[in-house]
């Protein structure tokens, strides 16, 4: 996603004060993530049959499905796929703001992080990222009769973006540069889209592909993508792993690439409706 964890998070995670960090219950079974005495994530995920990912509960990438109360989405095929492919029969999510996720990762809380997560040095300083799994951007979502037809007609306009995102950050800066008359924030993708929705805000600016899935899906959102439009924040989105967990991502980048040469990764975005220019090929991956 995408998204950018707030400055302090990075400190507070070097400093070591990483105490009181709170999350939601599982969405999933009630087992834990593999603490323990061993730093060998792999070995202890292998032997007890169970990855704990942490995820927002973001669709269409790492969710729990409502109807069949699956893991479901881009995030979670990948990650489910893999960890078959590892020996790994059960990939366990649990719900964690997003904001939280490196924190729940380093507390050992989840075993690795799969929420279309951007890769940035700012978070490669606190966490180990796989290789690219995919690559997306922003999109500005708007009421389906809103006049507004560009990104300059903001600056008469109220905007709204979700709390600890890349998009927070580039509404922000939109916002500080005079492009944006007023910005509105968010703690979820659900409050941000509704708030559109009812008029609360004139326009949000929030994750492209979570916007298309679910303006597809969801036939009460009266919104629409505003286009033409050419994202200014697209990043490559890859999974997080503590930084002594190079077994794990060694493991997981290796399966990645086969999956992404025998059409797997392809597949998958495109059932989720992504465009192909969001694959990113095991030569462009680094």
């Amino acid at each position: 996603m995408k998204k950018i964890l707030l400055p302090f998070l990075a400190l507070i995670l070097v400093t070591g004060i990483l105490a009181g960090c709170n999350s939601s219950s599982s969405s999933g079974s009630s087992s834990g993530s593999s603490k323990g005495n061993s730093t060998d994530t792999l070995a202890a995920a292998k032997e007890k049959g169970v990855l704990v990912v942490g995820s927002s509960n973001d669709a269409p990438f790492a969710y729990i499905d409502q109807k069949t109360h699956k893991f479901s989405g881009i995030d979670a095929e990948i990650i489910t796929e893999i960890a078959k492919r590892l020996g790994i029969p059960k990939v366990e999510m649990k719900q964690t703001k997003f904001e939280n996720l490196l924190l729940e990762l380093n507390n050992k809380n989840i075993d690795l992080v799969t929420d279309a997560m951007y890769i940035n040095p700012k978070r490669q300083k606190i966490a180990k990222f796989t290789n690219i799994w995919y690559k997306e951007g922003e999109a500005i979502i708007v009421p389906t009769n809103s006049p507004i037809k560009s990104l300059s007609d903001l600056k008469t306009r109220t905007v709204g973006a979700q709390k600890g995102t890349g998009f927070y950050e580039l509404a922000d800066k939109l916002y500080k540069d005079g492009n944006i008359k007023k910005l509105s924030v968010f703690g979820s993708q659900a409050d941000l889209l509704m708030a559109a929705n009812t008029g609360k805000v004139d326009a949000v600016i929030t994750d492209g592909a979570v916007a298309a899935y679910s303006l597809k899906t969801d036939p009460s959102l009266k919104l629409k993508l505003l286009s033409p439009y050419t994202p200014q924040a697209a990043g490559k989105i890859g999974a997080a792993a503590r930084k002594s967990d190079t077994k794990l991502v060694n493991a997981i980048n290796q399966q990645l690439d086969i999956l992404k040469e025998n059409g797997f990764i392809e597949k998958v975005l495109k059932k989720y409706g992504m465009p192909e220019d969001y694959f990113v090929p095991v030569e462009d991956e680094k």
